[in-house]
């Protein structure tokens, strides 16, 4: 959506988020600055069996494509498994948790 913080600084609100809902933070993975661009995203998604979840730094890295962010909570709630969004304090683990996020899209959409 336009917006870009530096990695570091990233990395440093995920850590935070990790530490304070005492997950175990494995790595971190920088996605490419193209546009609507989910490669790496992707690539953690499709060994999303090896992991408990995902915390990425916001809920606004997710594709913009409603259709796309359909595909990957779809995924997310199959395998169990959860994701998180560090700067929103939020995460998706279940249909309600999932709604409340779609919903803020939603508005950030409009705006």
């Amino acid at each position: 959506m336009g917006e870009r913080v530096p990695q570091h600084v990233q990395n440093i609100v995920i850590r935070d988020y990790c530490s304070r809902h005492e997950f175990e933070y494995l790595l971190s993975a920088a996605e490419y600055a193209m546009d609507d661009c989910h490669l790496v995203f992707e690539q953690i998604m499709e060994r999303l069996t090896d992991i408990d979840g995902i915390v990425l730094y916001s809920l606004f890295q997710l594709p913009f494509s409603d259709k796309n962010r359909e595909k990957i909570f779809k995924k997310i709630l199959d395998e169990e498994k959860s994701l998180h969004f560090a700067v929103e304090g939020l995460s998706a683990e279940n249909d309600d948790s999932v709604a409340i996020v779609e919903d803020i899209w939603k508005v950030r959409k409009v705006l």
